[in-house]
């Protein structure tokens, strides 16, 4: 276990912490009889957590590659299966952006949600015992067990808190995602039979046969792409997030998307780079054509909320590009990117379902004109889609801008074909902020519309103040990354540099 730094005796274990704290949580849960009880329980759990988080970050090594704050703990040892954890730069961030976007889900369902409220609460401190595991399990069968465990609560979440269509939108986000886990499954056993280890940074570096990589890359590849997702594997998405109550489309946005961008980065790549770089042209096509495709079915768009949905693959795909553009702007980009997505993302359907409470309706005819009424709504609304559409100052245009220079670095085509996604997003955004502030002649009566009140203000500051801090000053950010980065890139260089797609080496043992 050369790659992973163990914790010394008298360490806290922190990320197991992290894992049972929400889920300890969950279950206390169900000893409390009174609903805003649960609410102020669930909050608590919640800040806890986030706080027992920023060690990681503080006490962070950047230095190295390794793996830190490891924990190992033999499981069942007769298949070598144990409870391995440990975090690099590449998944610091997003263990972080979890513990900080789960507060505000609490506090964005805090009067969204008014049935079964403890029910709802559980499901989303269990997601967050999932959702940081997957961050941190360097077990393939810890990995894929916290994998699935996001599933229940996440299909329940829609299922039953979710909108006139729920029982469709979960049952497609099941099956979607399920298929996605079963692929994955083949090839960690794929792996496991090959290494005799579920071990994973053990699995890195190691000389498969072409034949090996390409079959476990593509069952990898489909299983993270469905989940991302990429083009065209999308069509779960939009239903999900219309459906889902607003904490759930938060969540998606924020958080579960970016696993399957994660796989890419933490299996794909190291794991198997022969086959990674023979189907980087491919990919890199496809991320094309989710960012032309997502940014002209969100112009089409007259629900707010499938605008924003749309929106995120298009999104999506610009980190796909700069994951496959195999080079230091382009994956720091990428994972910087994520962040940013998750930050921004997560807002505006915060933005959405705040109005929703207020009009009980998302299409943008029913919200037009809102400005008068509601000056510090837009106010944050504004800010928001700017963000969204990377203008300069905010944090997704250093993401982008990242993204597009490691893109241009090598495939200048395909960088110049993603550039018409940038101009989709103005034109997407600023139409639904026009639409929101303004209005036209004929604007809904909005005279009884109440302004955010404190609670949605502290709820949405937070992602401001990164939207600001992460587009103005974002080296913190990413210099948590760099080393682990560089460490991948020598991973995939390590490789065939320009592997082709010769069906002959298919053949080859």
């Amino acid at each position: 276990m050369d790659d992973v730094l163990i914790i010394k005796d008298g360490v806290m274990p922190f990320l197991s912490i992290l894992i049972f704290l929400p889920l300890a949580g969950a279950l206390g849960l169900f000893l409390i009889g009174n609903d805003h009880f649960a609410k102020i329980w669930s909050l608590l759990v919640t800040l806890a957590t986030a706080i027992c988080s920023l060690p990681l970050y503080f006490g962070f090594d950047l230095t190295t590659a390794k793996y830190q704050f490891a924990e190992h703990h033999a499981w069942i040892p007769a298949w070598d299966i144990n409870y391995t954890l440990g975090i690099d730069g590449i998944s610091l961030l997003l263990v972080l952006m979890t513990t900080l976007i789960m507060p505000l889900c609490v506090l964005g369902s805090w009067s969204y949600i008014r049935k079964r409220v403890r029910e709802f609460m559980a499901c989303l401190l269990i997601m967050e015992t999932s959702m940081i595991g997957v961050f941190v399990a360097l077990d393939f069968v810890l990995f894929y067990i916290l994998w699935e465990a996001m599933l229940i609560p996440m299909y329940l979440m829609i299922a039953i808190w979710g909108g006139p269509r729920k029982v469709y939108a979960s049952t497609k986000f099941f099956l979607y995602t399920l298929a996605g886990s079963v692929l994955l499954l083949v090839a960690i056993i794929a792996l496991y039979l090959q290494n005799g280890s579920f071990f994973i940074p053990e699995m890195m570096g190691q000389e498969y046969s072409f034949l090996f990589e390409i079959l476990v890359f593509l069952a990898f590849f489909l299983a993270f792409a469905i989940k991302v997702p990429m083009f065209p594997f999308h069509t779960w998405l939009p239903a999900a997030h219309v459906e889902a109550p607003t904490a759930g489309s938060v969540i998606l946005a924020s958080i579960l998307l970016k696993m399957g961008t994660y796989g890419f980065l933490r299996f794909c790549l190291p794991i198997t780079p022969e086959a990674t770089i023979t189907f980087v042209p491919y990919i890199l096509w496809l991320s094309v054509a989710g960012i032309l495709y997502g940014g002209f079915t969100a112009l089409a768009q007259r629900d707010m909320k499938k605008l924003i949905a749309y929106s995120s693959v298009g999104h999506m795909g610009f980190v796909t590009l700069g994951i496959f553009a195999l080079n230091k702007f382009g994956v720091e980009g990428a994972i910087l990117q994520m962040i940013n997505h998750g930050v921004t993302t997560g807002a505006l359907f915060l933005c959405v379902g705040m109005i929703y409470e207020r009009t009980h309706s998302r299409e943008l005819a029913d919200a037009a004109g809102v400005g008068k009424f509601m000056p510090w709504y837009v106010t944050f609304l504004a800010f928001f889609s700017l963000s969204s559409l990377a203008f300069p100052g905010t944090n997704s245009f250093v993401g982008e801008f990242m993204i597009l220079v490691g893109a241009f670095t090598k495939y200048k085509i395909i960088a110049a074909c993603a550039i018409p996604g940038a101009v989709l997003a103005a034109a997407y955004m600023l139409r639904m902020l026009q639409k929101v502030v303004w209005g036209g002649t004929d604007n809904p009566d909005h005279t009884g519309l109440l302004d955010l009140n404190l609670r949605e203000c502290i709820t949405l500051a937070p992602l401001l103040i990164f939207v600001f801090w992460i587009g103005l000053s974002p080296e913190p950010f990413i210099e948590v990354m760099h080393v682990s980065v560089t460490h991948l890139l020598t991973q995939v260089n390590g490789a065939m540099v320009d592997a082709p797609l010769d069906l002959a080496r298919l053949m080859l043992p």
